[in-house]
């Protein structure tokens, strides 16, 4: 196949239809090649963006892979254009035939684990994955029932369960790394029922009314390709003999089992935090890394819309405008937007008792009334107590326990503390919503209390940066925006230090892996490293199986 990037079609040639983007697309890309549209076989979008720095002249980007009617790579040969390429397709691991090595335990089916798990299970390998949390049916019941009754439960909800955290916080399968195991990622997900624009979006997201069928879809297919998928497993012990993984031991139904391997992949996500008090127990090299706390900003998407597109808001070929922003403070600290939600929804999304957490969402449609993001600073290592790698880890469980105490007296458990942009800035408390309403689902506390779940720097940074961001996205800090605290999940504090293959430094047979392990950040990173410790693990097999026939 042929790839054209950069193939440039103004707005206004366009009417929000998938057929008129096509024609103006193999339009385009045939000038681009200097053939013919008939010589143009069949032509697949890759990438579509928007380019709205000119409000009034705004652009949709493409790049589409097409098959021509000669050979493609004398098509390319003399073109000079370092946008057009001949691109190969990745594609899972071929089957190991016969495999006898040790069976792997791949813990935590989140984004890393499950597509690990995925192509271990493609090479034949018969991986063992295990969830502490329940399958995609259960758990959207266990979180409806915590939005509606503030019952919790600590096993399964929006950071435990089939698909992890990222299954209830959009599907944003954005990244700013590249791979060839991207489009992989993209296909598998739809092939297993997501949305084919996914193949094709700049910023494409799945929706977390769709995410639950397709992580299920994916599950299964693990399971046919010979692998194995338990819930409400959870990884409680360790075994290491002379720095080498022999075993571990898991519990299910309060049952515990003990299970002999040499092979164990850590995915388990950055809320698992009683993992990390394990590792620690068990010797394994551990180490503090950069994370980011602060809160969720809430304003109408419709104004969003109309700052960031200007006239042709609302052109369905648009939909609903995204944003992201950052801010360099001269105090050093930066503050930036992470994980904004177009048309989306504030969630409740802690897993532990007596904390308040918050994330956001969005549905596939992103037609909610409100955009919502993280605002958030960043927290270093020399904020911390020295000599404590869990130092990050216990601020965050300080910050979410605050937040929870700070509404105790509402009468409302898990509510969330929650302050005007104008009264934040002001420091004066808020006791009603403006034109924005929050959509925290388990109702908030007005005030001034934000400023007491979060370290004073946090707040400091999020004072003087709002009126900075003004400046990039008019209306920004209006005054009745909502902030919602807290937001502490964004990344995980604390790296499993691991070599250059991903096999932990001081534990043979371990391989961490993910958000949770430091190593990613977001659906397509942490998938694109579970399948980058997937392919060390099964080169590592072949090689084993070549010098033990």
């Amino acid at each position: 196949m042929i790839e054209v990037s950069n193939v440039r079609i103004p707005l206004k040639q366009l009417d929000g239809t998938p057929e008129r983007e096509l024609i103006a697309c193999r339009r385009a890309a045939a000038k681009k090649l200097g053939i013919r549209e008939g010589h143009i076989q069949s032509l697949e979008l890759r990438k579509r963006s928007v380019d709205a720095r000119k409000r009034s002249s705004i652009m949709l980007l493409f790049t589409v892979r097409i098959a021509v009617k000669r050979d493609e790579a004398e098509a390319t040969k003399n073109c000079r254009d370092a946008r057009i390429v001949l691109a190969p397709e990745p594609s899972l691991p071929s089957r190991i035939e016969n495999y006898a090595g040790p069976r792997p335990i791949v813990v935590g089916a989140g984004c890393a684990g499950l597509f690990c798990a995925l192509a271990l299970s493609s090479a034949g390998m018969r991986p063992l994955l295990i969830e502490r949390g329940d399958g995609s049916e259960r758990r959207t019941q266990v979180v409806q029932h915590f939005y509606r009754t503030g019952v919790l439960d600590p096993e399964s909800n929006i950071q435990f369960g089939l698909g992890g955290a990222g299954t209830f916080s959009d599907g944003k399968l954005g990244t700013g790394t590249k791979s060839p195991a991207h489009r992989l990622i993209l296909q598998t997900l739809v092939d297993a029922g997501a949305e084919r624009r996914i193949l094709w979006d700049a910023k494409p997201h799945v929706g977390s009314d769709v995410l639950p069928d397709v992580v299920s879809s994916v599950a299964r297919r693990i399971v046919e390709l010979g692998g194995e998928v338990r819930f409400r497993t959870r990884l409680t012990g360790l075994r290491i003999e002379d720095d080498i993984i022999q075993g571990v031991t898991l519990v299910a139904n309060e049952a515990e089992e003990s299970f002999a391997t040499s092979i164990v992949v850590l995915a388990c996500g950055h809320s698992a935090r009683d993992v990390f008090v394990l590792l620690k127990d068990s010797g394994v090299a551990l180490e503090r890394k950069p994370f980011a706390m602060g809160v969720r900003i809430e304003h109408l998407q419709r104004n969003i819309d109309r700052i960031l597109y200007g006239r042709s808001a609302g052109h369905p070929a648009l939909g609903a405008a995204p944003y992201k922003l950052v801010d360099h403070l001269p105090s050093g600290r930066s503050v930036f937007s992470f994980c904004m939600c177009p048309g989306g929804y504030v969630v409740a999304a802690t897993s532990e008792m007596e904390g308040v957490v918050t994330n956001g969402m969005s549905l596939s449609d992103r037609a909610g009334t409100n955009a919502n993001a993280a605002l958030l600073v960043n927290v270093n290592p020399e904020d911390l107590e020295p000599d404590d790698v869990m130092a990050g880890m216990k601020l965050q469980i300080k910050c979410e326990r605050r937040a929870f105490e700070e509404t105790i007296g509402s009468g409302n458990p898990y509510a969330a503390p929650a302050q005007l942009v104008g009264d934040f800035l002001q420091r004066a408390p808020s006791s009603a919503a403006g034109k924005v309403c929050p959509t925290y689902p388990r109702g908030v506390c007005w005030g001034d209390s934000i400023k007491r779940t979060l370290p004073s720097y946090i707040i400091d940074s999020l004072r003087a940066s709002l009126p900075r961001l003004e400046r990039k996205i008019a209306g920004f800090s209006a005054a009745d925006a909502v902030l919602t605290g807290v937001e502490s999940r964004s990344s995980s504090p604390i790296r499993v230090v691991r070599g250059k293959e991903g096999e932990s430094v001081s534990t043979r047979g371990l391989w961490p892996c993910g958000e949770g392990a430091g190593y990613a950040g977001g659906i397509m990173s942490a998938a694109t490293d579970g399948l980058k410790i997937a392919d060390a693990l099964i080169a590592e097999a072949i090689r084993s199986q070549r010098r033990n026939p």
